[in-house]
């Protein structure tokens, strides 16, 4: 098993930056995918991105490309999820979540193991 912790979250205004942090343990980091999710008040989950477990391939939902980047740190059991810039559209709780199936997968029955969230809130 692995457990999640995200941080990095908060207020922010449009058109900041954020980074928001995952740090990981309980199991062996480089065994699993990671990705990243968020889900905003009376919406579903979403998948926002993937990260194989290499952090050679990554995947990105339409609306997170060009403004978000994942990325890893084996040695370091960490995932971080850069996002730049913020807009309101953005505010959700983020999820860190990890995943056996080690190429990513940008669906949410994949990921098993699951952060408790990080709450962003974007204003204008």
């Amino acid at each position: 098993q692995v457990q999640l912790v995200e941080s990095g979250g908060g207020l922010v205004h449009a058109g900041d930056s954020l980074r928001l942090s995952c740090a990981a343990s309980g199991s062996t980091f480089s065994s699993y995918s990671m990705a990243w999710f968020r889900q905003a008040p009376g919406k579903e989950r979403e998948f926002v991105a993937t990260i194989d477990w290499r952090g050679g391939t990554t995947d990105y939902a339409d609306s997170a490309k060009g403004r978000f980047t994942i990325s890893r740190d084996n040695n370091k059991n960490t995932v971080t999820l850069q996002v730049n810039p913020l807009k309101p559209e953005d505010t959700a709780v983020y999820y860190c979540a990890a995943s056996s199936l080690m190429s990513g997968s940008t669906t949410y029955k994949a990921y098993h193991y699951w952060g408790q969230g990080t709450q962003v809130t974007v204003s204008l």
